[in-house]
């Protein structure tokens, strides 16, 4: 059974590399990395049994080997022998090596070349090699496409391992100036996987804290719970050290521990000396030695090999569960964006008018949702559609029309020559009505730029809804349909936005043409001079002494009419337009004439700063009710010329310019990255269905 998951876990990584797509599932397997002298090839090796790997100096692995060890019994029913014969590649000139290289028992299959069996591992090794140049050419050049070698022997454990290029710092001779990042992006897209069991490969006679491998890592497993280090060349350490701190995790701890191995030297290989040999040297090199002979079972090939295998099964059964549905979701996912996509277009134009007729109704039925509040997509994040065109009426138009202050452009000064010049040649007896509707129009007329700014920021809004909604996925899918679209709601909206415009307008017009000074809300002129005379002279209580003067009258000293003539004359020289001119003292006798240009700047009497204050009043009190009921009828305006109309024209108006025979075949035209995408998901559907049906067998 626990043979049979590694075996699950293998046909699924078949699945998806036979279809050509990249994995969208993290599936469990062991990563093997290190760097390029630290003898990563000779434990592969040495753990199928056979010399298969390519040699030489350099970066020799250049392309990311996904190495499936399957272990299959030594006796072989007669068809299968037949069989294999028929199968086998065409001898070669080293067919006398058949001893040594050929077993009927065992053989390689590549992925690449489905049904052709290898049972002569040079000729592994030389199409490893054929096939790296095919990607990468002769020059040292990587590629992370993998190679895909399934090895089957009874003399292997079921295992499956990936080999990656080397780790380097220096670029030599011909390898390209950024390989160090090239190979760390490589390998950081591998072992970055919660599900991959990271195989770092160090010399035992380097220090331990200078390993690539370990260094990597531990970046991205800093708790080092699912890396396992293993420890090369043992034999050519110093005399009289060892690294039996290390595996005892004094150094740097590991959860799955270490495992030191003795590889065959680059003499061994030289000399052509045979993987069992080199597997018995070294079980004699742990048993004999004096550091680890009590520990030799837990030393060498045979025993990694094992532990490898116990680790990858532990490893597969407890994320069998979760891989199963990721499966699912993944198919689930893009079956579903299959669909969006849609099948590819007929000629037919009844399909294509069809077509279009369904885009144009799902859009504006999208439109109207959006801006009623009734979109299936409501955001918790943000305010959008409908409530982004509430919020500029009622927040930022309301209070910016509330924040118009009606004397912030006219002064005191400004309202006293108004009602002089109201009054004529004849000072009024009365507040000036003249000189209030003068005034009250000019503040009216400040509310129509706001006004006007409204409407553009719904039409903004608008805007911003259509660009939402143009971003779905048939309008990808047709980028000719999407372009025409923009164009005609656009060019739509600014035509909606002149009479919406025009009816603003005639609102603030209308408004300011005609004051209603018997508006119900309005404060009328008695009630506005009696509030300013309170402001002005405040009602003093009955007991204070001052209140008592007007009771005096007749009972005291009588006053001589020649004082009250006399006091009348002192006062003459202040007249209606006393205030006009400073208080300096003039020649008595002289009459100058006025200034070319007078203005109303000096003192106010107590007369001119009453009527005033009344004039202020009054304008305020009404400039509110305008304010009041601009804010109300503005928006109405613009939900009825611009938003409803959207609402309730937009779809005739693009039927009337999209359902026409003689465009359809060029608004229906696909993307290529719709073809593209169409058939990548197709692609990764087949896979994952693939996928679906190995897990389900488990």
């Amino acid at each position: 059974m626990d043979t049979q998951l590694i075996k699950t876990i293998n046909k699924l990584q078949d699945a998806f590399t036979t279809v050509g797509v990249h994995n969208p599932v993290d599936l469990p397997q062991i990563v093997v990395i290190g760097s390029q002298s630290s003898g990563k090839s000779s434990v592969l090796e040495n753990i199928v049994g056979r010399d298969f790997l390519p040699r030489g100096t350099g970066i020799v692995t250049r392309r990311p080997l996904v190495l499936q060890l399957i272990n299959r019994p030594a006796s072989k029913k007669p068809e299968e022998e037949k069989s294999s014969k028929s199968e086998d590649s065409p001898k070669s000139e080293d067919s006398d090596k058949s001893d040594k290289n050929e077993n009927p028992d065992e053989w390689g299959e590549f992925l690449h070349k489905p049904g052709v069996k290898f049972y002569d591992f040079n000729k592994i090794r030389e199409e490893i090699q054929h096939e790296t140049d095919a990607k990468t050419g002769r020059n040292a050049g990587i590629s992370p496409v993998p190679i895909n070698l399934r090895i089957f022997s009874p003399n292997v454990l079921t295992l499956t391992l990936v080999d990656l290029p080397g780790m380097t710092k220096v670029p030599v001779g011909d390898q390209p100036k950024d390989i160090e990042k090239q190979i760390r992006d490589m390998v950081g897209k591998y072992i970055i996987k919660p599900n991959a069991i990271i195989l770092s490969v160090t010399a035992a006679n380097t220090d331990l804290a200078n390993s690539d491998g370990l260094k990597f890592a531990r970046e991205v497993d800093p708790e080092g719970s699912r890396t396992i280090g293993v420890l090369t060349k043992i034999d050519l350490m110093d005399q009289g050290t060892d690294v039996v701190d290390i595996l005892a995790g004094r150094v740097i701890p590991l959860r799955l521990g270490y495992v030191p191995v003795v590889n065959r030297g680059q003499r061994d290989i030289d000399v052509k000396k045979s993987i069992s040999s080199a597997l018995e040297f070294e079980r004699n090199f742990f048993e004999n030695h004096p550091s680890y002979r009590t520990k030799a079972q837990y030393c060498g090939t045979p025993f990694l090999a094992r532990k490898l295998n116990m680790i990858l099964m532990h490893h597969i059964r407890n994320t069998l569960p979760e891989i199963k549905a990721k499966i699912q979701a993944a198919l689930v996912k893009y079956q579903n964006e299959l669909s969006q996509i849609g099948d590819p277009m007929d000629d037919h134009p009844g399909q294509q008018a069809n077509m279009v007729l369904s885009i144009v109704t799902e859009f504006c039925n999208e439109l109207r949702s959006v801006i009623e509040g009734q979109s299936p997509d409501l955001s918790t994040y943000e305010l959008s559609g409908g409530a982004r065109i509430s919020f500029v009426f009622h927040e930022l138009f309301s209070n910016g029309v509330k924040g118009i202050d009606p004397f912030e452009q006219i002064k005191d000064s400004d309202i006293r020559t108004i009602l002089y010049n109201s009054s004529g040649s004849s000072p009024a007896l009365f507040v000036a009505t003249a000189a209030f509707e003068v005034i009250v129009k000019q503040q009216i007329r400040r509310l129509e730029e706001p006004s006007l700014k409204c409407v553009t920021l719904i039409y903004d809004e608008l805007v911003r809804i259509v660009a939402q909604l143009l971003q779905k996925q048939f309008f990808k899918r047709f980028p000719s349909l999407k372009e025409r679209f923009y164009t005609q709601v656009l060019g739509f909206l600014k035509k909606a936005t002149l009479p919406t415009n025009k009816l603003v307008q005639d609102l603030i017009s209308m408004e300011a043409v005609y004051i209603n000074t018997a508006h119900p809300d309005f404060l009328n002129g008695h009630k506005a001079i009696a509030i300013i005379s309170e402001r002005m002279n405040p009602r003093l209580p009955p007991n204070d002494p001052r209140s008592q003067t007007g009771n005096r009258g007749a009972n005291n000293m009588p006053r001589n009419s020649d004082d009250d003539l006399l006091n009348s004359s002192a006062s003459s020289n202040t007249g209606f337009f006393g205030s006009f001119f400073s208080s300096k003292k003039k020649k008595s006798a002289v009459m100058e004439p006025p200034p070319p240009v007078l203005k109303a700047s000096a003192t106010l009497s107590e007369r001119e700063q009453m009527e005033t204050e009344v004039i202020k009043l009054l304008i305020l009190s009404y400039f509110n009710i305008v304010k009041r009921t601009v804010i109300d009828m503005v928006p109405k305006a613009i939900m009825l010329n611009l938003v409803n109309c959207a609402k309730e024209e937009l779809q005739r108006e693009l039927l009337s310019e999209l359902y026409k025979p003689d465009v359809l075949d060029e608004l229906l035209k696909e993307s290529e990255f719709t073809i593209q995408r169409r058939r990548e998901c197709k692609k990764m559907i087949e896979a994952l269905q693939k996928a679906d049906e190995i897990v389900a067998s488990v």
